[in-house]
């Protein structure tokens, strides 16, 4: 891992001498305008950006129930109009969202959300994934998604809708960086990689616990649907060759015996090319096996298989230092 990047000093900026002086003025003494309630934080009232409450229905039980948009400025304001904070000076465009996500099954679960920044034509401008780990049965948790940087010249943002919600049972779900579950495996996937109709995502296991771990073959899968009930009608073929060529996931299987802190790698290949007139199957989960009588974690891959009716897994292979 390579260590942390020093931060970057900042630019200098060129500023008219009336601005100076407003900053000068509010990084010394924390001024204000005529008639603002400044909080504990220094922050006028006046200059918090509003947040509107939101009352749209929730989409898989989460709900975003406000969002704060900063009030845009006039394009050329006098220094005696506005104030200008010295920790309001990076470029975060203070765009947010606050949800809330509400289990209502009878298990603990994992929520991964993905959401939309949008403008006021529904166009997508950012989004942000987020999870919201171990929530259990019955409860609520609350939190806020931030946007960020917006990439400049993007139109203006307007709303923030849940645009995708994957749950799984929180003891299957893939553990964070740095955290290492009972079972001594962390068993993760990526982003995945699509290209003219062609998907593969890897797979990594690492052995984060003090005993060594053998592995002996390939994965083995469960694709499970929306409900997370399984997937009928689809072959889960050994090595990429099934599906196409040149995907790396070919080496033979081989035993492996992972020190603690050793990994090993796999990987999934698939189509999702669509015959005319057949159903095409899709699946948002994959429940893994890392050898017969592991543990089970539940990866979100979302699997859009068309009508191939073919997944191929790659055997596991020990990761390169």
């Amino acid at each position: 891992m390579r260590p942390p990047r020093p931060p970057r000093r900042p630019h200098p900026v060129r500023l008219l001498p009336a601005v100076a002086a407003v900053l000068l003025l509010a990084t010394a003494c924390g001024a204000e305008r005529p008639g603002d309630d400044t909080g504990a934080d220094g922050v006028g009232a006046a200059s918090r950006a509003p947040r509107t409450p939101v009352t749209d229905p929730p989409v898989d039980g989460v709900r975003i129930t406000a969002v704060t948009l900063p009030a845009t400025p006039t394009p050329t304001p006098s220094a005696s109009d506005w104030i200008v904070h010295a920790d309001r000076l990076a470029d975060d465009s203070g765009i947010s969202a606050a949800y809330e996500v509400t289990n209502d099954g009878t298990e603990a679960l994992t929520y991964t959300v993905l959401f939309d920044f949008t403008t006021s034509a529904g166009e997508v401008m950012s989004n942000q994934w987020v999870t919201v780990r171990d929530v259990g049965a019955g409860r609520t948790v609350r939190g806020t998604v931030e946007l960020g940087v917006l990439v400049p010249g993007a139109s203006p943002v307007t709303t923030v809708r849940v645009a995708e919600v994957r749950k799984v049972p929180a003891a299957e779900a893939p553990t964070e960086e740095g955290v290492c579950p009972a079972s001594g495996i962390r068993v993760t996937a990526d982003d995945g990689d699509a290209a003219m109709g062609l998907r593969v995502v890897g797979l990594r296991l690492q052995n984060c616990g003090t005993k060594d771990y053998i592995l002996d073959g390939y994965p083995r899968l469960t694709l499970l649907d929306e409900d997370r009930e399984p997937v009928e009608g689809v072959r889960i073929l050994h090595g990429g060759a099934s599906v196409t060529t040149g995907t790396g996931l070919d080496d033979p299987p081989r035993a492996l015996t992972l020190a603690p802190g050793e990994s090993a790698v796999s990987g999934l290949v698939w189509r999702n090319t669509t015959e005319a007139g057949r159903d095409p199957v899709n699946a948002p989960y994959v429940r893994i096996h890392a050898r017969p009588g592991a543990a089970p974690v539940t990866i979100t891959p979302g699997l859009d298989l068309g009508t191939t009716g073919r997944l191929g897994v790659g055997a596991w292979q020990r990761a390169e230092r």
